[in-house]
């Protein structure tokens, strides 16, 4: 299985459980994995052939700054349930890091792995 991957996709949005998240956007950056065959895509040379990682992009910028969540874990499980559902993939990895979130760390985020439903 040949893998498009996304890295360190910015994306500005409200994420938070306490008050003062809710009051200004964040930084979230996320890596994302999708394994799929590129081999049609490769032999035509067409991206209506391709997993377009653009497209993956946009999806998940559009809904992460939708309708704000409070927790990391319940946004890559809408991602991931939308990736699936939406992109020619078969299993995704979605890592979502949270830089502001404390102080002490450069980073935190959370990372699944997700397979349709056979």
């Amino acid at each position: 299985m040949d893998k498009v991957y996304i890295s360190q996709l910015h994306v500005d949005t409200i994420i938070g459980v306490y008050d003062f998240e809710k009051e200004s956007k964040q930084s979230l950056y996320f890596d994302i994995e999708m394994l799929c065959d590129i081999s049609a895509a490769a032999a035509t040379d067409d991206i209506n052939l391709a997993l377009d990682y653009a497209k993956v992009s946009e999806r998940v910028i559009e809904h992460t700054t939708a309708k704000p969540v409070e927790l990391l874990e319940t946004l890559v499980e809408q991602l991931a349930a939308i990736i699936l559902a939406e992109f020619a993939t078969n299993q995704v990895t979605i890592r979502v890091s949270k830089p502001a979130a404390v102080p002490q760390a450069q980073t935190v985020g959370v990372e699944i792995t997700r397979r349709k439903a056979n």
